[in-house]
């Protein structure tokens, strides 16, 4: 035994959904745990990052650059990945999610040229580079943009 697995007895503690604001006996009437008066005993909480009318954290930060709303974040996929799988086999998106190198099916997968391929392959995929699509076809594969 440690302090790491030390814990109080069971039934011991209050649970949090006491019932709070119940009279007197209750032990928890009266301002029920809020105390007298003041902002946090009132209804209609401060919004979360509110420092009470100072310039809050998140104002006070400069911004930098932008997110462009049109981006198309692709995910690279090099040729050396695709030596797993058999010659003159036909390589889709959903080949690559069931091989384990891409998670989803809806991302959008560019085949890059980094690494050796030494298979014949049908590669269609959302981009290529041009590298690893003189790779492919070297070998006598397509690329077929999808």
């Amino acid at each position: 035994m440690n302090l790491s697995n030390l814990h109080p007895a069971e039934g011991s503690k209050h649970s949090d959904n006491f019932r709070r604001g119940r009279g007197h006996a209750s032990g928890n009437g009266k301002t029920a745990g809020y105390g007298h008066k003041g902002q946090k005993a009132r209804s209609g909480a401060t919004r979360p990052g509110f420092e009470g009318g100072q310039m809050p954290l998140y104002r006070r930060l400069p911004k930098r650059g932008f997110k462009n709303m049109n981006r198309v974040e692709m995910i690279g996929v090099n040729v050396s990945a695709l030596e797993r799988f058999e010659n003159d086999s036909t390589v889709c998106i959903n080949c690559l999610v069931e091989a384990g190198i891409v998670n989803n099916a809806q991302d959008t997968v560019k085949i890059l040229g980094n690494g050796e391929l030494t298979k014949k392959l049908n590669v269609k995929a959302n981009a290529f580079s041009e590298a690893a699509k003189a790779k492919i076809e070297a070998l006598g594969g397509t690329c077929e943009v999808i």
